[in-house]
C-alpha cells in the first residue's frame, strides 16, 4: 500500500498547524517546511477546509489554522477523505472491474478485511497523538 501525495501533504499540513496553535499560518510557510508545491498544497488545503479540518482566512493577513481541536481530528477521517475514493485494487473498482477471477477469488475478502483493519487502527489515533510531546517535530515545524 502506498499513500497518495495528497494524503501525505494533508497530514504534514495538519501537523504544521497543530504545532503552531492559535496562529494563522501561511500556505507558503507550510509548503516550505513540508517540501511541497504551493499549487498542490492549495488543492489539499481547499478540501481540508471543506471537510472542517482547517479554517482558512482570506485577505492580506490570511492563511490557515486548525478547524477543530487536534484531539478531534482522527487519522482515519483524514485518510478516508483522501484515500477512500481510490480503489485499493481492480476488484474494488465496481463497474470497472475486468478481473476474470471475480466470481471465485478469495483474495478480495482478505483485502477488504485488511483495509478495514488499517482504517480501524488509524481511527484510534488523533492528530494530538502525532504532535503532543514530539519536540523533534516541533523543532522542525514551529514558526519563530
Amino acid at each position: 500500500m502506498r499513500l497518495t501525495t495528497r494524503t501525505n501533504l494533508a497530514m504534514r499540513t495538519l501537523m504544521f498547524c497543530a504545532v503552531n496553535p492559535g496562529r494563522v499560518v501561511r500556505k507558503q510557510e507550510v509548503a516550505q517546511a513540508c517540501n511541497a508545491s504551493e499549487n498542490h498544497l492549495a488543492q489539499v488545503i481547499h478540501l481540508m477546509a471543506q471537510k472542517g479540518f482547517l479554517h482558512t482566512v482570506r485577505g492580506r493577513a490570511g492563511g490557515l489554522m486548525l478547524g477543530r481541536a487536534p484531539q478531534d481530528i482522527t487519522l482515519g477521517d483524514v485518510f478516508r477523505t483522501f484515500e477512500a475514493g481510490l480503489p485499493f485494487t481492480e476488484c474494488f473498482a465496481g463497474g470497472e472491474n475486468s478481473c476474470p477471477l471475480v466470481s471465485c477469488c478469495r483474495l478480495k475478502c482478505a483485502l477488504v478485511a485488511a483495509v478495514e483493519a488499517f482504517y480501524a487502527s488509524l481511527d484510534r489515533l488523533s492528530l494530538s497523538d502525532m504532535v503532543d510531546g514530539n519536540s523533534a517535530l516541533e523543532d522542525l515545524l514551529k514558526v519563530a
